[in-house]
């Protein structure tokens, strides 16, 4: 690879480790307004509680960073997460979305950029280490925003991720890039 390319790479893999914990601190915000009732309510039933929704983005975060980038083992069971009914309470659930996320990062960590162009067997598919990272991330934050949505129906309150912006403010310095 020349330098450029190794410099992209680089950029893709921080800002995707990035991301991910940037969606991470949004749920936990958004999560401390609910109880765990609250968590594991659906509308119908074939609507996915939050609950259901954190136990699928730490399989999927797993399944697709963890072991099919990282190299790690397999052991999803991902009817599982959609089928789960018995409330987990919310500490539990976010202790597991960490720790996974917590693999996830090592998993990255550890990733040249050169080997985001391999090829990976994930969920039947054949997919480039970029592909998918990016699939991943993009995944974690459509989720992310369904947990969102879910907790401002549920509370009735804006969640402030973005009030900084009112009047023409700017980022504060916590939200800046690095």
């Amino acid at each position: 690879m020349m330098p450029q390319e190794q410099e992209i790479g680089r950029e893709f893999l921080r800002v995707s480790r990035r991301e991910l914990r940037s969606s991470l601190a949004k749920i936990e915000k958004a999560l401390a307004k609910l109880s765990d009732e609250q968590i594991w309510a659906r509308g119908r039933e074939t609507e996915n509680s939050i609950g259901n929704l954190l136990l699928h983005l730490s399989g999927n975060v797993r399944q697709w960073i963890v072991a099919g980038v990282g190299g790690g083992k397999d052991h999803r069971d991902r009817d599982a997460e959609f089928a789960q009914r018995d409330a987990i309470p919310a500490a539990e659930l976010l202790e597991k979305l960490r720790a996974t996320l917590d693999d996830a990062d090592r998993a990255l960590e550890g990733v040249e950029p050169a080997a985001l162009l391999a090829t990976h067997r994930i969920q039947g598919y054949e997919v480039t280490g970029l592909r998918a990272i990016y699939h991943c991330v993009e995944h974690f934050g459509g989720h992310t925003g369904q947990i969102l949505w879910a907790v401002k129906h549920a509370t009735g309150e804006d969640l402030g991720f973005y009030r900084y912006l009112q009047g023409g403010g700017t980022a504060p310095p916590e939200r800046r890039e690095p």
